[in-house]
C-alpha cells in the first residue's frame, strides 16, 4: 500500500521494491500489546497509512492533470472543481457513482488493512520474536536515517511516508514564504491605471481557446491536424482584407485551472496557484479591465463555462458579465461544454455587440469547445444564420462516442483533442474573417498547455498568440516582441534562447504600445 502511488507514478518497481516504513511500523505493531488502550493505537496506524495512500494518489493525479506535484495547502479547496468536471462529462448520477465507486474501494482498503494491522498486533511474545521484531524495528530505522541522509546502502529501498510528509512540510513551508513574498511585490510594483488611447475607439477583444498549447503546433501527432487549419487562417484572413501576427507567451499553468492564466494576463503578474489569485483579486490591484474602462471602453467577460456563482468575476469589476445562464441559447450542453464555440460568438455578435451602442468593447471571450472530454466533434456551420438560437445543435447531442469509451483508448482521445481543436480555431477564423475590421484588435490566444496525458510530461507551458485586426499599423508592437507575420508562430527553439515572455508581459506591451507616450506613434484609424 506504501509503494502503491509510487509504483504508478514512476512506473515498474524494479527499483522500488522495499518500503522501510512498512517494516518498521509492522515491528512496533509486533511488539505493542494487542488490548487495553494499546489496541487503538492500530487505528491511527490505519488513518496514517491510508491517508498516505490518498495523498499518494492525489499526487499521482495532479502529475497526470497539471504536470505538477500535489500541493495540499494550495489544492484541496479544487476538490469540488473535480466533481463539477466530472459531473459535466459524464452527468450527476454516473458522477455519484464514480465517488462513492472511489470511497467504497478506500473502505475496503481501510478495513482489509485494519484486519492485517490487528493480526500482527502483539504476535511478538516470546525472546526469539521480541529479538526479532526490534532488530527489524532498528534495521529498517537505521535505514531510513541513511535514506534521508541521501546514502542509500540498500538499493531498490525508499521512504515513501517520510517522503511524503517531508514533501508536503516542505511546500506549506515554502507556500507560505511565496504568500508573503507576492503580498509584498504586489505592494513594491508601481501599479495604477493606464488609459490607452492609442486604442480608443476600437473595440479589443481577448479570445482564449481553451486547451490551445503549442503542443498542438509542433508535435506531429497534433500538427498534422492544426497546420492545415492555420493555412486556411492565413487564407481566410488575407481575402477578408486582415492581418496577422503570431507568436508564443508561457502560461503560468498547465493542464487546467484557465482561470489563473486569465488572471494573468489581466493583471500582469505570473499567478500560477489559487492563493496568489485569491491574494490578486482581494487586493486593490488594477487590471487591463481598468485601464480600458478608463481609455472609454465598455467591459465585458463572456465566459459560457462559468455555471455556478462567480464572485471573482465581481471582483475584476467588469461592467457585464454573461456567464452561461445569462447567454440565450436553446440547444442541449455537449458533456462538459455548455455551447459550443461558434454559438459564443454568434451570441456575441449579434446580441451583445449591437447592445453597446457608440461605446467600444473591451471583452474578455472563453472559447471551451475545446475542453476534455473532446467529445462530440462537431463542423463549424457555413451561414451564421444557421446558428440561430442553437437549437441547431441538437442533432449532434448524442453524436460521436460518449466520454467514457473514448477514454477507452488514449490515441483516439488524441485524435478528438486535435480535431476540438481545429473545430475552436475554425470557428474563431470564421467569426474574424467576418466581423473584424479596421476598427477592431483581436487577441486570440491558448490558455494553457493540455494535461502531461496528452502533450507528454516535458512538454513546454507555451501557448499560441494569434494577433488580428484590420489596421496593419495595429500589429506593429507585436512584431517588434518577436512575432511574425501569418498564422503559424515561431517554433519552440525560442525558449532555449529564453526569448519567449509571460502571458503577464501582454498588459504590459499594450501600455507601451498604445499609451499616452506611444499613441502619436500607433494607427488611429477607427
Amino acid at each position: 500500500m506504501l509503494l502503491t502511488p509510487v509504483w504508478l507514478l514512476y512506473g515498474a518497481p524494479a527499483s522500488r521494491w522495499l518500503a522501510l516504513e512498512a517494516f518498521l511500523l509492522t515491528g512496533l505493531l509486533a511488539l505493542l500489546p494487542s488490548s487495553g488502550l494499546f489496541a487503538r493505537l492500530r487505528w491511527l496506524m490505519v488513518v496514517l497509512v491510508m491517508a498516505f495512500l490518498l495523498v499518494g494518489l492525489g499526487d499521482l493525479g495532479t502529475q497526470l492533470a497539471f504536470g505538477r506535484s500535489l500541493n495540499l495547502y494550495l489544492d484541496l479547496p479544487l476538490l469540488p472543481a473535480v466533481f463539477n468536471l466530472l459531473d459535466g462529462n459524464l452527468g450527476f448520477p454516473v458522477a455519484c457513482l464514480v465517488v462513492l465507486g472511489a470511497v467504497g474501494l478506500l473502505v475496503l482498503a481501510a478495513w482489509l488493512l485494519a484486519r492485517l494491522v490487528g493480526k500482527l498486533q502483539g504476535t511478538a511474545r516470546g525472546g526469539p520474536a521480541m529479538a526479532g521484531a526490534l532488530l527489524m524495528m532498528v534495521a529498517s530505522g537505521a535505514l531510513i536515517v541513511a535514506e534521508l541522509r541521501e546514502v542509500r546502502p540498500l538499493p531498490g529501498a525508499r521512504t515513501p511516508l517520510v517522503d511524503t510528509l517531508r514533501f508536503q512540510g516542505r511546500q506549506l513551508v515554502e507556500t507560505r514564504r511565496a504568500h508573503r513574498d507576492f503580498a509584498a511585490r504586489m505592494a513594491a510594483e508601481p501599479d495604477g491605471v493606464t488609459a490607452m488611447p492609442g486604442l480608443a475607439g476600437r473595440d479589443v477583444l481577448l479570445i482564449f481557446v481553451e486547451s490551445y498549447g503549442i503542443s498542438a503546433l509542433f508535435d506531429e501527432r497534433y500538427a498534422r491536424v492544426l497546420a492545415p487549419r492555420l493555412d486556411a487562417m492565413a487564407e481566410r484572413f488575407d481575402a477578408a482584407g486582415l492581418s496577422v501576427a503570431s507568436g508564443i507567451l508561457d502560461a503560468p499553468i498547465r493542464g487546467g485551472q484557465s482561470w489563473l492564466a486569465h488572471a494573468t494576463a489581466l493583471s500582469g503578474l505570473r499567478i500560477d496557484n489559487s492563493l496568489w489569485y485569491r491574494l490578486m483579486l482581494d487586493s486593490e490591484r488594477t487590471t487591463l479591465v481598468d485601464d480600458f474602462r478608463a481609455t472609454g471602453h465598455r467591459t465585458l467577460a463572456v465566459m459560457p463555462a462559468i455555471t455556478m456563482a462567480w464572485p471573482e468575476g465581481r471582483a475584476y469589476d467588469f461592467d457585464e458579465i454573461r456567464a452561461a445562464a445569462d447567454i440565450d441559447y436553446a440547444g442541449p450542453p455537449l458533456n462538459w461544454v455548455t455551447m459550443p464555440d461558434q454559438y459564443t460568438l454568434h451570441h456575441f455578435q449579434t446580441r451583445i455587440r449591437p447592445d453597446a451602442g457608440a461605446s467600444p468593447l473591451f471583452a474578455q471571450i472563453a472559447l471551451i469547445s475545446s475542453h476534455a472530454p473532446w467529445t462530440p466533434i462537431l463542423p463549424v456551420l457555413d451561414d451564421w444564420d444557421r446558428v440561430g438560437d442553437g437549437s441547431v445543435y441538437a442533432r449532434w447531442e448524442d453524436a460521436g462516442e460518449a466520454p467514457d469509451e473514448l477514454w477507452q483508448d488514449l490515441e483516439r482521445v488524441r485524435d478528438h483533442y486535435a480535431r476540438s481543436l481545429d473545430y475552436a480555431l475554425g470557428a474563431g477564423a470564421r467569426w474574424a474573417a467576418d466581423f473584424v475590421d479596421a476598427g477592431t484588435l483581436v487577441i486570440l490566444l491558448g490558455d494553457h498547455q493540455a494535461a502531461p496525458l496528452i502533450t507528454g510530461d516535458n512538454a513546454r507551458g507555451g501557448v499560441p498568440v494569434h494577433v488580428i485586426s484590420g489596421d496593419a499599423g495595429l500589429l506593429e508592437p507585436f512584431l517588434a516582441r518577436g512575432f511574425v507575420p501569418g498564422t503559424h508562430p515561431p517554433g519552440p527553439e525560442r525558449y532555449a534562447e529564453g526569448e519567449v515572455a509571460g502571458q503577464e508581459d501582454l498588459r504590459g506591451w499594450l501600455h507601451e504600445a498604445f499609451g499616452a507616450d506611444e499613441a502619436s506613434n500607433a494607427s488611429t484609424t477607427p
